[in-house]
């Protein structure tokens, strides 16, 4: 297999951090976002879309979503499950799983890519060509990322992790928007938000937070 990544995006720390809770490894590629190397012909040739990250495995199936590329991971290496684990819990911890893309780190790229100069004219990621960025929408994005904080907060105060008492992929996603909306959205969680500090410190403990 063969992992196209960045190491400055969240996404694909989102599958780095997965791996590493599985034990796998493969090649890496890293692909230089900012640069717009995601852009090259070479790239597109590989995975048309220009998003990250993109595995290509070993019959040459190419797979270009974080959740897709876990999954397929989960199926191969069943252990320790992160995707939850009967009927009810898989259904579970991927509503939790959604909640932290849709209302977190959704809000944490909009806040970033439409503020940071570098995408001036790319305000929507991938190959879909020149799309001015919207300043306000920097804006909005850090007013949905304090509401999102605050409703975690209220969720971590009745459960260790993000779906309950099992760390999860729900936890991989939420953990990898908090640091991308503190650092490159510039968004830190509140010091009110104790819960969600405390969660925090805990998931960022494991090893494989510093995949």
């Amino acid at each position: 297999m063969k992992l196209y990544d960045s190491k400055l995006a969240p996404n694909p720390r989102r599958v780095r951090m997965f791996m590493a809770e599985k034990g796998v490894s493969c090649e890496n590629e890293q692909v230089d976002i900012v640069g717009g190397e995601n852009l090259t012909d070479e790239f597109l040739a590989v995975s048309p879309r220009g998003l990250l990250p993109t595995l290509v495995l070993d019959d040459g199936t190419v797979l270009d979503e974080s959740v897709a590329i876990c999954r397929y991971l989960e199926e191969t290496h069943p252990e320790p499950a992160l995707l939850g684990t009967d009927p009810v819990n898989k259904a579970h911890v991927e509503a939790r799983q959604r909640h932290m893309e849709f209302d977190g780190m959704l809000a944490a790229m909009d806040a970033f890519r439409n503020a940071f100069p570098g995408f001036r004219e790319r305000g929507l990621g991938g190959s879909v060509g020149k799309v001015d960025a919207i300043p306000a929408l920097a804006d909005r994005g850090k007013a949905s990322l304090l509401r999102w904080y605050a409703a975690l907060d209220r969720d971590l105060a009745e459960s260790q992790y993000i779906a309950g008492d099992s760390f999860s992929i729900a936890d991989i996603t939420a953990l990898c928007t908090v640091d991308f909306a503190a650092g490159a959205a510039r968004c830190p969680v509140p010091d009110e938000c104790a819960n969600v500090k405390r969660w925090h410190a805990e998931v960022s403990s494991r090893p494989s937070a510093g995949a």
